[in-house]
């Protein structure tokens, strides 16, 4: 019963964070302060009543419409806060509660898929990774490494682990920049598998940076033809992607390839 109980508080600590998330969507892009001003509708600027501001069921409520000028309410706002409650009970399923470092080692991922949502949201919207948000990824990356370092009994090699991720895809991607002048690889892009080398390990985060390959090439073409988008891609959703299989399913799969190719 416990179990359920925190399943249940994790799940709506989750949405509430989600909510939050919706307003640094909208706010970052446009340099709007994301905490002091209170939320309004965008097209009419009427101030929120508290009653508008419940997650999910606001928006069921008031049939996804604004209360005074009817306009619509986009669909995002309801999916991002259910996405986010949905992968924070996710986490502490597969990390858990039980000690004081699976706890903040649960907490930390929560909070790095939060991030990475507003990432993808705003990359797939202007094309463009805020520095705020990697720079958050960043100190999330920091987080992980002394959590596991402490966990591990101090151990050295875990840091150099992490310390080689942080260059092993990041500096990749900088020749990249480089080769092709801006052409094959954004800045935001290169920062961002900076901070998720940090948080994943040089063996997991060059699984991350796979995936999201795989399903870039895989994706994108077919957005091209069916939405009629341009050759010219949003790279960060995709990495963000294989950021988070990573962090459920990454050491199983790496496991099971050294299984699978040396045995």
């Amino acid at each position: 019963m416990e179990e359920y109980i925190v399943y249940a508080t994790v799940l709506v600590v989750g949405i509430l964070i989600g909510s939050f998330l919706n307003v640094c969507i909208y706010r970052i892009p446009e340099k709007l302060d994301i905490v002091v001003q209170r939320s309004h509708c965008m097209n009419c600027n009427t101030r929120l009543k508290w009653y508008e501001l419940i997650p999910i069921f606001s928006y069921i409520f008031l049939r996804g419409r604004c209360r005074t000028c009817k306009s619509k309410v986009s669909i995002q706002y309801p999916i991002i806060e259910a996405l986010n409650g949905v992968f924070y009970v996710l986490v502490f399923y597969f990390y858990g509660w039980d000690s004081m470092y699976s706890f903040l080692l649960s907490l930390i991922y929560c909070l790095t898929i939060s991030a990475l949502i507003v990432l993808s949201v705003i990359d797939v919207k202007t094309k463009n990774i805020p520095v705020g948000v990697n720079i958050f990824l960043l100190v999330m990356g920091l987080a992980t490494v002394m959590t596991k370092y402490f966990e591990s009994g101090r151990s050295t090699d875990l840091v150099v682990d992490h310390v080689i991720g942080f260059f092993s895809i990041s500096l990749f991607l900088l020749l990249l920049l480089y080769a092709t002048k801006g052409r094959a690889i954004g800045g935001g892009d290169i920062k961002l598998m900076a901070s998720a080398g940090l948080l994943l390990g040089w063996e997991l985060v060059i699984l991350a940076f796979l995936i999201g390959c795989v399903l870039a090439s895989i994706i994108h073409p077919i957005r091209m033809r069916v939405e009629n988008v341009g050759r010219s891609l949003a790279f960060g959703p995709y990495l963000s992607v294989g950021i988070v299989i990573t962090i459920f399913y990454g050491r199983k799969m790496v496991e099971w390839y050294i299984d699978t190719l040396f045995v």
